[in-house]
């Protein structure tokens, strides 16, 4: 399986050590909001919603650059949209890696 990493936040900050510590902060506070509320979402059956979160915690799979996980929540996501639960166990590893990764940062 893909790992985490910070190539993408690299680029982005072409070597400003700060802006990366900005998209770290901006991250460490988000992620378990967003992840937090997905839960609560798929929990409550609002797979709308649930769907929505998933597209939100999507863009910070990408950041980590994890392509496949990113496909993984994108194919998710619209699985969520036709009340399909398929992929969820596979999205949620990719919450519990990222989720590791960052306590590590």
């Amino acid at each position: 399986m893909e790992q985490p990493n910070l190539s993408e936040i690299n680029k982005l900050s072409n070597g400003d050590k700060t802006f990366e510590e900005r998209i770290f902060n901006v991250i460490k506070k988000e992620f378990p909001l967003e992840k937090a509320q997905y839960f609560s979402n798929l929990e409550n059956k609002n797979l709308i919603k649930a769907a929505e979160d998933v597209h939100k915690l999507k863009h910070k799979v990408s950041i980590f650059g994890l392509e496949k996980s990113y496909e993984i929540a994108t194919d998710y996501e619209n699985n969520l949209k036709d009340g399909n639960y398929e992929l969820k166990e596979d999205f949620e590893k990719v919450l519990q890696m990222i989720t590791e990764y960052i306590d590590t940062l």
